[in-house]
């Protein structure tokens, strides 16, 4: 019988892309009825495959253990620190203009980054 890989390994391995991983949580931020959980799902699978390799076991734990903490906070300082954990990743956050609707005027800039949360 032919094996397969499961489809969290395949997962994990195009997510250590970066460029594949930011896509990755940015459909998750961008999801118009979010799951509960399911954010925290995509940035451990992100965890998993951009820092777990290139961290020890007692700093992959703290990482993990900071995350779990970040997403229980309230407020202006959970977008922060999350910044800061992806940081560490190798990630930004960043704001875009947002697609235009049909019929709108067209800009001539149609994905700019606006804001750079600062790097620590």
């Amino acid at each position: 019988m032919p094996t397969s890989d499961s489809y969290q390994d395949y997962l994990i391995e195009a997510l250590k892309d970066k460029i594949h991983a930011a896509a990755y949580l940015t459909a998750h931020l961008e999801d118009d009825e979010p799951e509960a959980g399911v954010l925290e799902l995509g940035l451990s699978n992100v965890f998993e495959a951009l820092g777990e390799p290139n961290m020890s076991n007692e700093e992959a734990s703290l990482h993990l253990e900071k995350l779990d903490g970040l997403l229980s906070q309230n407020g202006m300082a959970t977008v922060y620190a999350l910044a800061n954990w992806l940081n560490v990743l190798g990630l930004k956050l960043s704001v875009a203009v947002a697609q235009e609707d049909e019929g709108e005027e067209s800009s001539s800039v149609s994905d700019v980054e606006l804001v750079e949360v600062a790097k620590v």
